[in-house]
């Protein structure tokens, strides 16, 4: 009986893809970096980048997106640690449940959805109202740095 020989290249392990909701306009390959403006206030650089485990949380970062550009949702690979957003964990909702998360290294894309459906525009407004509600109050994010 014939026996196949073992490679010697190791199986790549499964890199968990998380998702990144933006109306940045980029290209498969591409490092989403920090440094950059951030989706949300036009006047910051932002010193994190933002993905998420869930589609409902992308969706509603592309919703939220300033600018002009198509809403989108890319599939990326951290490159680097991830920690829980602390905008949202513990914060908002006890524990983690959108799976959201904040890194200081780039995001590479690896692919984008192509079909998904946005919030309502009146949630999408509700929202909005809500988040400017608590920046008049004076509650900052603790992911954008003056």
């Amino acid at each position: 009986m014939n026996k196949s020989p073992i490679s010697a290249r190791a199986a790549a392990p499964f890199v968990q893809t998380y998702f990144h909701g933006t109306k940045a306009d980029l290209q498969i390959g591409d490092l989403i970096k920090p440094g950059f403006q951030t989706n949300y206030d036009p006047q910051k650089n932002a010193p994190y980048i933002f993905l998420s485990a869930t589609l409902d949380a992308a969706i509603w970062a592309a919703d939220l997106s300033q600018g002009t550009g198509k809403e989108r949702i890319y599939l990326v690979e951290a490159t680097g640690r991830l920690e829980d957003d602390p905008d949202l964990t513990n914060k908002k909702f006890p524990g983690n449940p959108t799976q959201s998360y904040r890194s200081a290294e780039p995001f590479k894309i690896v692919g984008e959805v192509s079909h998904w459906q946005g919030h309502a525009p009146e949630q999408v407004e509700a929202m909005k109202e809500q988040l400017n509600k608590l920046s008049q109050q004076g509650v900052r994010s603790l992911n954008v740095r003056d």
